[in-house]
């Protein structure tokens, strides 16, 4: 018997769906004989973001914020708190210390050239406390934002107390007890300098450190108390912790027998200051001509506009120590021997220029510049070499920089006739 063609056809898709049976192993099959599908089937749940403030881990794993593509801010296990001042990725990646805060020096070890000051950037949240301490260096502060409360005692035996906002200063000399506590809602950010480049955070002297090393009989003698008043005071430093909220001022300050008010005045409001205005931005400049106490420490608050410059100059004091808050900068440092560098610098970045070094800084953004120019001395001072140029004599200029350019030396002696510091100066329009 001989088959059609159509029946040979109809036959061989019977037989194929004969064979069709199902893949025991499919993901469709595996879901409707209730097993678990295999991992390469399923979404993969995203790992928790460890920079949260609800993120805990027990065992504090580490953690490939580069690798994860992660933001590294300054949370780990409920620790931390947030970035008040200028945000720098790369500075972020420094892990800083975390308790009801954070910190994150920059010393001569971090950055070798930084051997006149150091500097620690400090976040305290609402009510913590930076523990009472004192250091072998003077400290001086500008406030980045929130508001904080300072206390000391003078060499004299005197009490300070103020509160700060942002743009404020605090310098307490060397030796000198004091305390800090974050106010705002939510806390202060402040940049601190230390009068020596070799400073280390770890090296404060903390009352609590102290009397856990203390004998408790001493302590019991120095205080005209029993022992066992001091049973549970903290066995170990506390550094940095979370306070109760404080009064005013007025209500806080002591009332003892012996207690007197400070005849020092161991803050400043810088930004309070009336700038000098010029043509390309504003500076102002706290130093013991305006901040008497501040002896070791001297520093200008510059802002630089788009497509200005801080004019060319040099300090013949001090290294200068530079921390930019606002916009981008392109910065070029004069070393002599036929040597030059240039950097570029944005939020958070620290510069240093060794003392004497021809430089400028140029606004390389389309915001403003603003930067903390810092100086271990007791004045600030620099170098225009604009208003050197104009106050020299003209031959001596025009011999020096257009010889055989009679027509370009007569153009550069008129603009520099009546010279004066321009600190930050803006170029003519046309002025590439």
């Amino acid at each position: 018997m001989r088959l059609s063609s159509s029946a040979l056809l109809l036959a061989a898709g019977l037989s194929d769906l004969a064979t069709a049976v199902p893949i025991q192993d499919s993901p469709r099959q595996r879901l409707l004989d209730g097993k678990p599908l295999p991992a390469k089937y399923r979404k993969a749940t995203p790992a928790p973001n460890p920079y949260t403030p609800d993120y805990r881990d027990p065992y504090d794993k580490s953690v490939d914020s580069i690798g994860e593509g992660l933001d590294p801010l300054p949370w780990r296990n409920g620790e931390g708190a947030s970035v008040l001042g200028p945000w720098n990725r790369e500075r972020s990646r420094q892990n800083p210390d975390l308790e009801g805060g954070w910190t994150r020096q920059t010393t001569v070890r971090e950055l070798p050239t930084s051997v006149e000051l150091a500097a620690v950037n400090m976040r305290l949240g609402e009510g913590v406390i930076r523990e009472l301490h004192w250091h072998k260096e003077a400290e001086w502060a500008y406030v980045l934002d929130g508001s904080v409360r300072v206390t000391a005692l003078d060499y004299e035996g005197g009490t300070f107390v103020d509160d700060l906002q942002k743009g404020d200063l605090w310098y307490f000399p060397s030796g000198v007890p004091h305390s800090l506590q974050g106010l705002s809602a939510n806390g202060t950010e402040f940049l601190l300098i230390f009068d020596s480049g070799s400073f280390s955070e770890e090296s404060t002297f903390l009352l609590t450190d102290w009397l856990a090393h203390t004998p408790r009989s001493v302590i019991s003698k120095n205080f005209h108390l029993p022992p066992e008043v001091f049973a549970h005071i903290p066995p170990s430093e506390r550094y940095i912790f979370q306070g109760s909220q404080p009064g005013s001022v007025d209500d806080e300050f002591p009332k003892g027998k012996y207690v007197k008010p400070s005849t020092q005045q161991f803050t400043h409001r810088m930004l309070a200051q009336e700038p000098k205005n010029t043509t390309g931005g504003e500076v102002r400049i706290a130093d013991t001509r305006n901040f008497n106490v501040s002896k070791t420490v001297a520093a200008a608050h510059v802002l630089i506009r788009p497509g200005a410059l801080r004019e060319m100059h040099w300090h013949p004091n001090a290294d200068e120590w530079s921390f930019f808050l606002r916009g981008r900068a392109r910065v070029t440092v004069f070393g002599a021997e036929g040597t030059a560098r240039t950097f570029d610098y944005q939020p958070g970045d620290v510069g240093i220029v060794p003392r004497n070094m021809g430089h400028f800084v140029e606004n390389i953004g389309d915001e403003d510049i603003e930067m903390l120019e810092v100086f271990r001395a007791d004045e600030f001072r620099d170098f225009s070499l604009f208003q050197w140029l104009g106050e020299t004599p003209r031959r001596m200029v025009a011999d020096t920089l257009f010889k055989g350019d009679k027509e370009a030396g007569e153009k550069f002696l008129k603009e520099i006739e009546d010279a004066g510091k321009d600190e930050v100066t803006l170029p003519l329009n046309d002025i590439v």
